[in-house]
């Protein structure tokens, strides 16, 4: 099958870190084989190539933060035949959707000399809040095993196997103590969706969500139990906002938290301390 005949691939970024796309390129040995089943039409990360669409498949990384985004992400939706968000910042509005727990630009004087130069939208928020997806792929970053999943399954129009049950059960796969029952450190993995391995439970540190929330999350359930074992519902509101603080079920529990904790006195609650490291 020569160039012109191969399913096109398209990777865009928008408000990101750059790590699902780094997530694609350490694929390594698997991405060669990848270039050859398809032609990499756009991927700034990798080459200065630069095919126009219409696309087969394109992958955008990144949350929509900006009114040029919000312009931009239509143009790729309009261009690509199937599109993929990848990580937390597409499928969620990331680490900066923070913000949106805030009044518009309260955190800007913080983090930049001029604030006044910077244009942005009030909110961070997720690519299917402005256009159509054909599927989320999670994670802070996401898997490289799912995301070879995803675009294999793309290319045979099929839909993609992933996971949707939460960390709990990768721990008990690889036979990890539950560090919630046994040491009673504050852990999402009950409420977040499976994908990292359990990397944090496996070195003795309660998960943070990186993944997101699990199908079937119970986010009231856990925060029940981590409350009654002394966590403050501050301390819990914070736990919930991290890379995901933006994701339906992690942005109600935390809300709910923040509620509970302004009634007991406690200030506004704002972005997480890292409660349980």
């Amino acid at each position: 099958m020569n160039g012109a005949e191969r399913p096109t691939l398209a990777v865009f970024k928008f408000a990101s870190c750059d790590g699902c796309q780094l997530s694609l390129l350490d694929c390594e040995d698997e991405l060669l084989a990848l270039a050859g089943a398809v032609r990499i039409a756009h991927f700034t990360e990798m080459s200065r190539t630069r095919v126009e669409g219409p696309y087969d498949v394109a992958l955008v990384e990144g949350s929509i933060s900006t009114p040029e985004d919000a312009v931009r992400i239509v143009e790729v939706r309009a261009a690509s035949r199937r599109l993929v968000t990848i990580g937390a910042c597409a499928t969620a509005g990331g680490i900066q959707g923070l913000r949106n727990f805030a009044a518009h630009g309260e955190y800007l004087g913080t983090v930049y000399a001029h604030p006044e130069y910077v244009s942005s939208l009030e909110t961070s928020t997720p690519i299917a809040d402005h256009v159509a997806v054909d599927y989320e792929l999670h994670g802070c970053p996401i898997d490289r095993g799912q995301l070879l999943e995803v675009l294999t399954a793309a290319l045979a129009g099929r839909r993609p196997v992933i996971a949707g049950h939460s960390v709990c059960q990768e721990c008990k796969g690889r036979g990890t103590v539950c560090v919630l029952v046994a040491r009673g450190t504050p852990c999402l993995g009950p409420v977040t969706r499976a994908g990292c391995g359990a990397l944090c439970p496996a070195v003795d540190r309660g998960c943070f969500g990186c993944f997101g929330p699990a199908d079937t999350a119970n986010t009231e359930s856990l925060g029940g139990r981590l409350v009654g074992d002394g966590l403050a519902p501050a301390d819990l509101a914070r736990l919930f906002r991290t890379f995901n603080a933006n994701a339906g079920p992690f942005r109600e529990a935390s809300l709910a938290q923040e509620r509970v904790a302004v009634s007991l006195g406690s200030t506004r609650v704002g972005p997480s301390r890292g409660v349980g490291r």
